[in-house]
């Protein structure tokens, strides 16, 4: 059974609501053979990602920049898995203040040093969180599971 991790961190509550779709969506009953783990970024390790088969990331942008939790995760993980997880399907959802821009070239940035493979396009969400992002956010984690599940990713 292929592994999905969803890794995030939420400290006002947006990424929380975004990640509870993603989950939502990754463990919907179409979708039955994937085992799904859901961590926050300071509790997730090294051994937690070499578990997966895939990863979700989900940050807040803080600064321009991803959240200082996610930083801390990469800076954790990095060194260790840059030869272990090449390939690694990977998405990512930002729930943003400005535009965004900033938190996803940071994240890929170190995901194309671990070289990892993006499997869908960020999930950007700027401002007010409304019923449509959270549908998107579902709609990732239900993509991202399913093609596990089949063997596309």
């Amino acid at each position: 059974m292929p592994n999905l991790l969803v890794v995030y961190h939420s400290r006002s509550g947006g990424t929380q609501a975004m990640t509870d779709a993603v989950v939502a969506g990754a463990t919907t009953d179409d979708v039955e053979g994937v085992d799904v783990r859901v961590q926050r970024a300071f509790d997730t390790g090294v051994d937690d990602v070499r578990w997966s088969d895939a990863i979700v990331i989900g940050t807040p942008e803080n600064f321009g920049y991803m959240s200082g939790a996610m930083k801390d995760f990469f800076e954790r993980i990095y060194y260790v898995l840059l030869e272990e997880t090449r390939g690694l399907p990977y998405a990512l959802f930002v729930k943003a203040s400005t535009d965004g821009d900033g938190a996803v070239r940071s994240v890929e940035k170190i995901v194309t040093g671990l070289r990892w493979k993006q499997a869908l396009p960020p999930v950007v969400v700027v401002g007010a969180l409304r019923d449509e992002h959270l549908e998107q956010c579902h709609e990732l984690g239900l993509t991202l599971a399913a093609g596990l599940e089949a063997g596309i990713f």
